[in-house]
Parts: C-alpha cells; sequence; structure tokens
C-alpha cells in the first residue's frame, strides 16, 4: 500500500502541469525592456532640463498649430472617441474584468504581471505630474485636470494594452502582432490627446513610453520570480516524490 501510495502521489506531481512562463525568451525581453526604458528615461530627462524644454515647446507649438488648423468635424469625433476610452470609467471596469478572466483560468502569475503594471503606472501618473507641474496647451477640446505632462490617458491605455497582450497571448509570432497593434492603439490614443488640445505632443508621448516601460518592467520581474518559485516547488516536488519511493527504488536512484 505504501508503495502504491507513493507511486501514486508521484503520478499526480508529474500530471501537475506549471503555469507557463511569462515571457519567451527572457534574454530578448530583457534587452527591448532595457531599452525602452532607457528611451522613457531620457525623455523625462530632457522635459526635466529648462533649456532643451524651451526647444521642446517649439515643436509642441507647431504641432498644435498644425492639429488646430487640420481639424474637421469627423476626425474631432474619432479623438473624443478615444477620449472616453482613456477615461476610468471605462479603463477601469475592462482592467477588472482582465484580471478576473486571468484568476478564473488561475493564470495567477500573468494576472500578478498585469497588476503589477497597472499599479506601478498609476502610481507614477501622480506623482510625475505634481512633479513636472507643466501648464496644458490652450483651448481643450475636452474637459482636463490636473498638470499636463506627462499624458495620463497615453499612459492608461499604453500601460493597458501592452499589458493585457503579454497576459494574454503566449509568447511567439502572435504576440509580437498584437504587440504591434497595442502600440498601434496606443499612438491613435497619443495623437487624439494632441489633436483635441488637452496635451502637447511631447506629454503624449512620454506617456506611450512610460506606460509601455510598466507593462514590460512588471512582466519581467514577475517572470523573475516565477521562474524562482517553479524551480523550488520543482525542487521539494521531486524530493517529496522520492522520499515516497519503496526502499528498493530509492536505493536504485540513489547515487
Amino acid at each position: 500500500m505504501r508503495a502504491g501510495s507513493g507511486v501514486s502521489r508521484l503520478s499526480r506531481l508529474a500530471l501537475r502541469e506549471p503555469e507557463e512562463a511569462i515571457l519567451g525568451v527572457p534574454v530578448w525581453d530583457v534587452a527591448v525592456t532595457a531599452a525602452v526604458l532607457a528611451l522613457t528615461t531620457v525623455a523625462f530627462a530632457l522635459v526635466a532640463d529648462h533649456g532643451i524644454l524651451v526647444r521642446i515647446q517649439r515643436v509642441d507649438d507647431a504641432w498644435l498649430r498644425l492639429m488646430v488648423s487640420g481639424r474637421s468635424a469627423p476626425i474631432t469625433v474619432i479623438a473624443k472617441f478615444f477620449n472616453l476610452l482613456g477615461l476610468v470609467y471605462v479603463t477601469l471596469p475592462i482592467r477588472i474584468a482582465l484580471a478576473g478572466y486571468l484568476a478564473l483560468r488561475r493564470r495567477w502569475w500573468h494576472m500578478a504581471a498585469f497588476l503589477a503594471a497597472v499599479v506601478l503606472s498609476e502610481v507614477l501618473i501622480g506623482t510625475l505630474k505634481n512633479v513636472y507641474d507643466r501648464a496644458r496647451p490652450p483651448g481643450s477640446l475636452v474637459a482636463t485636470s490636473g498638470a499636463s505632462f506627462p499624458s495620463g490617458h497615453a499612459i492608461a491605455a499604453s500601460v493597458t494594452v501592452v499589458a493585457a497582450v503579454i497576459a494574454l497571448v503566449p509568447p511567439g509570432r502572435r504576440r509580437v502582432a498584437w504587440g504591434a497593434a497595442a502600440v498601434g492603439f496606443s499612438i491613435l490614443m497619443a495623437a487624439s490627446r494632441a489633436y483635441l488640445a488637452a496635451h502637447w505632443l511631447s506629454d503624449a508621448v512620454a506617456g506611450i513610453l512610460l506606460g509601455t516601460s510598466c507593462a514590460l518592467l512588471a512582466a519581467v520581474v514577475v517572470d523573475g520570480l516565477q521562474s524562482r518559485w517553479q524551480a523550488r516547488r520543482a525542487g521539494g516536488a521531486t524530493g517529496s516524490a522520492r522520499a515516497h519511493l519503496p526502499d528498493p527504488a530509492r536505493r536504485a536512484d540513489g547515487p
């Protein structure tokens, strides 16, 4: 009975499939994350420098004039729709639904990466707006509040869609394709903010970079924690299974 029980338990342990890794090729994913983080750091450092900000402001002013001169009723409707998508009344239910779906599928590590990205971005939005305290453009077509830099809409959109792709789509070509679509959506959201004069162009670009950085960084960190936890669990499961083998089997398996 004891031998049979040990073998049965060993079989159950073997049948337990661990949750798949968040990252496909960790070395490549870490390199991409590091590159995006570097770009984000540079963008925020440039805006923090008063002398450089004066030059950036000239570009922002020229872009705003271009947006105002090219406004049309259909584009304005689309831009305002993107404004609606970025509101907390829309993003919060979507985030809750995604986290709930991952929980139902028992994809705990993927859910942790998604939630960590969202929480990190939300903490940084308010903090950075207070630190930079940049005035918004004049003549916004939608209601705004708070400082202008960085764009909260751009951050929320990019972190949500990029983190969702990482959490829901397995590594490989499909993730790359969906990731490109997520970045495209983030760019449209950012462009709509500048078009509506809700943000300067540089606010929106920084928002995309920051939101994407949060999603990638959370995935890398949680993937590392997942790998260590699963390695320890596998070692513990192997030791437990060997302990329940009959004595002859343990002697044969020994050194």
